[in-house]
C-alpha cells in the first residue's frame, strides 16, 4: 500500500506559477501527476522513475512544469509555471510500487491521491 496527500493547488492568474506536493508512504517504481475536468478522462501529465530520476512530459506541458522528487523528505512535487487557462484542473497524484503499463494512461497506477483543484484565470 502507498498513501499519497496532495497539496498546493489554488487560483492564479495566467502567467503566474504553482507548485503541487505530494507526500508518500512508501518506495514506488514510479510516480506521476494526471489531471482531469469534469466530464472527461484523467489525462497523463509527468512521470519521475525512482530508480534512475528520468521524467516525461505531456507534450501540452513541456517546457512549463517539472517533476521532481525529494526521498529524504517522501515527496514529490509539480513545479507549474507559465500557467495557461487550459491548465485548469483537478490534480492528481499517482504511484505504483511496480510497473503496471504506460506512464500516460491511469490505469497503470493503484494508487492515488485525493485531488487538488488548480484555477487559472485569463
Amino acid at each position: 500500500q502507498v498513501q499519497l496527500v496532495e497539496s498546493g493547488g489554488g487560483s492564479v492568474q495566467a502567467g503566474g506559477s504553482l507548485r503541487l506536493s505530494c507526500a508518500y508512504s512508501a518506495y514506488t517504481y514510479y510516480m506521476a501527476w494526471f489531471r482531469q475536468l469534469p466530464g472527461k478522462e484523467r489525462e497523463g501529465v509527468a512521470v519521475i522513475y525512482s530508480a534512475t530520476g528520468f521524467t516525461i512530459y505531456a507534450g501540452s506541458v513541456k517546457g512549463r512544469f517539472a517533476i521532481s522528487r525529494d526521498n529524504a523528505n517522501n515527496t514529490m512535487y509539480l513545479q507549474m509555471n507559465s500557467l495557461k487557462p487550459e491548465d485548469t484542473a483537478m490534480y492528481y497524484c499517482t504511484a505504483d510500487q511496480r510497473y503496471g503499463g504506460s506512464w500516460y494512461l491511469g490505469s497503470s497506477y493503484r494508487y492515488w491521491g485525493q485531488g487538488t483543484q488548480v484555477t487559472v484565470s485569463s
